[in-house]
């Protein structure tokens, strides 16, 4: 199980190291802090948690891409900016949808109260 899960867990830690990963986690643990407050119920926690698992995961993938792109050449080049821009625009993309269903479930839950 440890030569399976080890480099997982490592991957893990040295996703950790990076500073755009530590600020999706504080967010990820603010959305956890407000659906506390807000008293999710069971299908929109699972919204929250799914969302918080896709933007984690395309920040781990944004971070690999990024440094296989700085392995291969540290000097700029058109098509190494673009493979990067790609990568951080699928980070975007993955922020954004969990922001749209943020505020679906904030607009339920403030909604009812003003």
């Amino acid at each position: 199980m440890k030569k399976k899960f080890g480099p997982a867990f490592h991957g893990l830690v040295l996703a950790l190291q990076d500073p755009s990963f530590r600020t999706q986690c504080i967010l990820a643990l603010l959305a956890i802090g407000a659906g506390i407050i807000l008293k999710l119920d069971g299908t929109e926690w699972l919204a929250v948690l799914i969302c918080i698992g896709l933007v984690l995961t395309a920040e781990i993938f944004n971070t690999a891409v990024e440094k296989t792109c700085d392995l291969i050449s540290e000097e700029y080049d058109e098509r190494i900016r673009v493979i990067k821009d790609l990568a951080a625009g699928g980070v975007l993309a993955a922020a954004l949808t969990a922001l749209v269903i943020a505020g679906m479930i904030l607009i339920r839950h403030v909604g009812g109260i003003l």
